[in-house]
């Protein structure tokens, strides 16, 4: 299944102008990064990735519709998949995006 067009144009929408933030072709999706980190991504199996502090993520998996990212059958402090089903209008969308961005911005930059 190949990302969600539509929701990385909502993402796009959402981005703070003065930031500069790279789309890059990951986990089947498109990821945004900011200084080489990922913030979120349109996932290529529905929904959207989000990167948050690992100290957040159990009291974010509480939230409608959130789970665990699990990559190779495991999942990974810090990083949460939200459904499509919680991202149907803005109000829903942007925290995510913005718990994205605040988290890739407090990173080291890469590269």
């Amino acid at each position: 299944m190949a990302y969600d067009e539509e929701l990385a144009d909502r993402i796009r929408e959402l981005l703070p102008s003065d930031l500069a933030v790279t789309e890059k072709k990951m986990f089947g999706g498109l990821a945004f990064l900011v200084g080489g980190n990922m913030s979120v991504a349109a996932s290529g199996q529905g929904g959207l990735l989000v990167r948050v502090d690992p100290e957040e993520s159990d009291a974010l998996l509480e939230e409608p519709h959130v789970s665990p990212m699990e990559m190779r059958g495991r999942s990974m402090a810090g990083w949460l998949r939200v459904a499509p089903e919680g991202l149907g209008t803005e109000p829903e969308l942007e925290p995510w995006v913005g718990r994205g961005i605040a988290y890739a911005r407090s990173l080291p930059a890469k590269g």
